[in-house]
């Protein structure tokens, strides 16, 4: 019993490495990067919003996630109501691009999860943007 109770987990564990891995692969990713305590985004990075959503002319076929960080400088309601702010700038910029509402979802993280250390400048400004998914629709 316990010999089967091994494989099967050593059989699970290596599906769940699997579908993390499609999911990875099937993720398409742009980050949208802000100055510290802004939610502006800049023409430059409209543009590569545009060149981005251009290169996915499906887009109906996408559901896109907006996630959105800080940096830890700042309390953390701040960094809570600040990161609201970004999904909501990309959101709108999205929208103005006529993207459909519908397929937005969002979701904001403030100073949780970063994916830099908050401990260096760089870091820090790899964590104040907001990552647009596009993720494929299941059919």
């Amino acid at each position: 019993m316990k010999r089967l109770l091994t494989i099967l987990l050593v059989a699970f564990s290596s599906l769940v490495a699997f579908a993390q891995e499609a999911d990875e692969q099937e993720q398409i990713v742009k980050s949208v990067f802000f100055g510290g305590g802004s939610w502006y985004i800049d023409a430059e990075q409209v543009q590569e919003i545009k060149d981005f959503l251009a290169e996915h002319p499906n887009i109906e076929s996408y559901t896109i996630a907006i996630v959105s960080h800080t940096d830890n400088i700042g309390g953390k309601e701040y960094n809570q109501w600040l990161s609201e702010r970004r999904s909501q700038s990309v959101a709108q910029q999205l929208i103005m691009m006529d993207i459909p509402a519908d397929i937005i979802t969002i979701e904001s993280q403030g100073q949780n999860n970063p994916l830099y250390d908050n401990d260096t400048w760089n870091g820090r400004l790899g964590n104040r943007r907001v990552d647009i998914f596009l993720l494929p629709l299941v059919m």
